[in-house]
């Protein structure tokens, strides 16, 4: 009887020990990770001005640039893929991607799903229409009739339901776009970033505008939860900051830094 006992406890040390071990070993350095590979994956879509391809195909953008600037302080490659945005967090904790990086708002969910880095540009959720429309409404109530594109599980799309408006989701912030230039709906919910740089005088949407502001917000890039990078990240972002990189970045693409 005491053999077996002392077998018995042998065993479930030994399974602890191994469960132990295999903990260990699944929750190691991410910076370990993506440095030891030689590359990082940064999960995208494409989002002027943050992110959007050249007369080349090559990847450009703040956040693009910004992403190739960390890339080279930690030593690895940046490696750009399109996601389908409502999948972003599956993306991201089945490691196909190493982080989230594109004008994403820092919201309750993208906390919760995600090591956060620490905001670093300025946004707000913008209503986009004809410009001989705009006029017309000057209040959230004045567009409750009207109906709206947004981006499929957005900050856009968060807003415009905040406000009660009558929403049809799309693909991408561009789609959405596309469907108020049809005509296809009244307007859309898409952010300042974009709508500043996509609309008016010299765009490929010349005849929208900006409208109400419905909601101010900061991005934030999205690294696996638990996960050191986001610290790497907030140490390599102030260096930028200080050497002048980020502030130069903000002047090109006319956006307002956090810090």
């Amino acid at each position: 009887m005491k053999i077996k006992k002392i077998l018995s406890s042998m065993i479930a040390t030994s399974l602890l020990m191994c469960l132990g071990s295999c903990g260990k070993s699944g929750s190691g350095s991410d910076v370990k990770y993506i440095t030891d590979k030689g590359k990082m994956i940064v999960g995208i879509t494409e989002y002027a001005p943050m992110d959007f391809q050249d007369e080349n195909g090559n990847w450009t953008g703040f956040d693009a640039e910004f992403a190739e600037a960390f890339g080279e302080k930690i030593g690895v490659d940046i490696e750009f893929t399109v996601i389908d945005w409502d999948n972003k967090f599956l993306e991201l904790k089945s490691k196909s991607i190493d982080c989230i990086w594109n004008g994403m708002t820092i919201s309750d969910e993208v906390l919760k799903n995600t090591e956060c880095s620490d905001p670093y540009v300025r946004n707000e959720q913008v209503v986009v229409m004809k410009k001989d429309e705009i006029s017309k409404y000057s209040d959230v109530e004045s567009m409750k009739k009207l109906k709206f594109s947004v981006e499929s599980a957005s900050a856009g799309e968060a807003a415009a339901k905040g406000a009660e408006f009558n929403v049809v989701a799309v693909g991408a912030q561009s789609d959405a776009l596309m469907e108020v230039q049809s005509g296809s709906v009244d307007a859309c919910v898409i952010d300042s970033t974009m709508a500043s740089a996509m609309t008016g005088e010299g765009t490929s949407y010349s005849d929208l505008g900006i409208g109400l502001t419905l909601t101010s917000e900061e991005y934030g890039v999205g690294f696996r939860k638990g996960s050191d990078m986001a610290e790497k990240f907030n140490s390599c972002m102030d260096e930028l900051i200080e050497d002048g990189t980020l502030p130069a970045l903000a002047e090109k693409y006319k956006l307002t830094l956090v810090k």
